[in-house]
Order: structure tokens, then C-alpha cells, then sequence
């Protein structure tokens, strides 16, 4: 049987000594601000939605309304945590968060309607994917669209912080990293998915479809005449209706635009917009083959 070890009053004075010290060390935006939203909630509020979205059952067996309103009031909380970082009192804050739950409620069937076309995409295109359920539960690209989606409707309405933090809960648990602020059309289908980067200013058309790797990035900063970052400018590239872009691509540049219909070969570079219907693929590589050192000792 162990005893409990209770710490000396010396070492409490150590401890209280160290967090005070790490409080004054803090960033100052982060001091000013007691209350943040917490991580684990707005990624729990994410991964439900998604249950609820496609109509997967509660484990604990709870009907859809009884499971939104526990989603609506966790999340709600945060949102009003995010919004208490600029109001000045947290009625105020209270307030703004009310009012954008209530649009995102109002948004969610949309919503609904815009994964359902993703969906359909997803099991039009791959040839791997045996059921709709499949997809819905396994595939890490639709999950990350239906965080994405709600991300994005919340980035919309103004919502501090939390669109961000969905996104990453998001690339967390998938290995794809979507912006929130990046506007995607209907039936987009990202295939395996893992290490896709879609930045802040990326305009996705309708029935794209990207593979694992691919990049949409910015090809330079632009800076201010006292060297600070200009923001809010474009800085990602367009996708027209019906590109795909295969694995390991990287396209960049805000005035780069990928004309309808084109297809970006694995590996290719591509810092310049390109016309519709267009093949673009990197110069060709000749490959050398010849037996193995191994194989040819093996046959001594």
C-alpha cells in the first residue's frame, strides 16, 4: 500500500512562484482574455454534427433533437467564449453568440444538401467505395468537407476563433488541412486525402476532385511599405468546375486560375493560370531499370 505524497509548503511556494512567473510571461492578447474556447468541446461539437448530418444513430441511442440540442448548447458556449476575446462584457458577448447559433441552425439543412451532392460525388467517383455508409464512416476526405462546411458558414457570420479551431480539429484527425475562409462548390470529392493543404483564399469550382498531397498555396506574401503582411489578399489559386488535380500537385498564387475541365498531373508545379481543358504534367522523366545487386549475387 502506497501513501499519498502531499507536496511541502516550500514546494507549493516553488510552484505558485513558477505559474505566476508563467502568467506575466504569457502573450498579452492571451492575459487580457480569461475566457477561450476549449478544444476538446469544439471538437466534439464537430465530430457530432457530422454523425447527425448523415443520420448516424446516437451510441447512446438519444433522438436527433435531444442530440442537437446538446451539440447547440456546448457549442454555443464556446462561440460565446470566442466572442468574449473582443466584446467588451460578456452579455454582450452572450448576445452575438445567440445570434449566430440561431444562423447556423437556420444554415444546417443547407448545409445538409451540399454533403449529400458531396457524397454522391465521392461514391460516382471512386470505384474502391462499395456503399454510401462506407463513405460516410470511413472516408476521411468527406469528414473533413463536412467540418469544413460548417467551418465555413461560421467564418461567415463573423464567428471569432471557432472556424479555425473546427478546421483543426479537422486536419487533426484526418491529415487534411482546409482554411475555413476557402470557398468550395458542390460535389468537390478529396480522394485518400492525406497531407491536401487548401489555404485561406482558394476558390474551389463545382466537381473538382483532389488526391492526396495536393497543394493549394500561395506563391509569395505581400507586405506592407513597412514590411508587416498585407491580409485579405488573394494569395490562393482558382479551380474552375471540373478540375482534378492529382497526387502531389502544387498549384500557386492568388492570379492563378485552373480553367474548367483541366487536369493537373501527379507532381506538377504549376505557378500559372492555364486554360480550360487543359492537360497539365510535368517534363518526363526517363527511368533507368536494371537488375538488383542483390539479384545478381543471389544468381552466383
Amino acid at each position: 500500500m502506497t501513501s499519498k505524497r502531499h507536496p511541502t509548503i516550500a514546494q507549493s511556494r516553488s510552484v505558485k512562484s513558477i505559474a505566476r512567473a508563467l502568467a506575466r510571461g504569457a502573450p498579452r492578447e492571451m492575459r487580457q482574455n480569461r475566457m477561450f474556447p476549449d478544444h476538446d468541446a469544439v471538437a466534439w461539437t464537430a465530430l457530432n454534427l457530422h454523425r447527425v448530418i448523415f443520420g448516424i444513430c446516437d451510441p447512446l441511442g438519444e433522438p436527433t433533437d435531444v442530440t442537437l440540442q446538446s451539440i447547440f448548447e456546448i457549442l454555443g458556449a464556446e462561440i460565446a467564449a470566442a466572442h468574449s476575446t473582443e466584446a467588451k462584457d460578456a452579455a454582450t458577448a452572450k448576445s452575438h453568440a445567440d445570434k449566430k447559433l440561431r444562423a447556423l441552425m437556420k444554415a444546417l439543412p443547407k448545409i445538409q444538401r451540399a454533403l449529400i451532392i458531396d457524397l454522391e460525388s465521392a461514391f460516382n467517383r471512386d470505384p474502391a467505395a462499395r456503399t454510401r455508409a462506407e463513405i460516410v464512416l470511413c472516408y476521411p476526405g468527406l469528414r473533413a468537407l463536412c467540418v469544413h462546411r460548417i467551418a465555413h458558414e461560421l467564418d461567415r457570420l463573423g464567428v471569432p476563433l471557432i472556424p479555425r479551431m473546427l478546421a483543426e480539429s479537422a486536419h487533426d484527425s484526418t491529415g487534411i488541412d482546409i482554411h475555413p475562409s476557402a470557398k468550395i462548390g458542390s460535389g468537390f470529392f478529396v480522394d485518400h486525402g492525406t497531407s491536401v493543404v487548401i489555404g485561406e483564399t482558394a476558390v474551389i469550382g463545382k466537381n473538382c476532385t483532389l488526391y492526396q498531397g495536393v497543394t493549394l498555396g500561395a506563391r509569395r506574401f505581400d507586405r506592407h511599405a513597412d514590411g508587416s503582411l498585407r491580409r485579405g489578399v488573394k494569395r490562393h489559386p482558382t479551380l474552375c468546375d471540373n478540375v482534378t488535380v492529382y497526387a502531389n500537385a502544387t498549384i500557386l498564387g492568388g492570379d492563378t486560375i485552373i480553367g474548367k475541365g483541366s487536369t493537373i498531373a501527379a507532381g506538377a508545379l504549376v505557378q500559372e493560370s492555364v486554360p480550360a481543358h487543359s492537360l497539365v504534367k510535368p517534363a518526363r522523366v526517363e527511368l533507368t531499370v536494371a537488375p538488383s545487386k542483390k539479384q545478381s549475387h543471389s544468381g552466383k
